[in-house]
């Protein structure tokens, strides 16, 4: 499983979305990753595929950070993915 996760503005806790093929999640990545990069905001409407019920739209002018990874069954530790001060 992946997970899409964006940082949203004034917000602070991320959304999170996920796909079963990495091929898929890399694909939703770069199309967040071009709304983003085009600076004409418009609505991303965003669903889950573990979830189907779980969606979302959002506007991608609030979206400041997408990241993509592996969510794998052994990660129990309470330690995020990305990037973080911690040493």
């Amino acid at each position: 499983m992946y997970v899409i996760e964006l940082s949203l503005k004034l917000s602070p806790m991320p959304v999170a979305v996920q796909r079963k093929e990495q091929d898929a999640a890399l694909a939703l990545f770069a199309q967040v990753r071009q709304a983003m990069e085009s600076g004409e905001p418009r609505l991303l409407e965003l669903s889950c595929e573990k979830e189907d019920e779980k969606r979302i739209a959002l506007l991608s002018s609030e979206i400041v950070a997408v990241q993509t990874y592996e969510k794998t069954a052994g990660s129990s530790s309470g330690k995020r993915p990305g990037f973080s001060f911690d040493g």
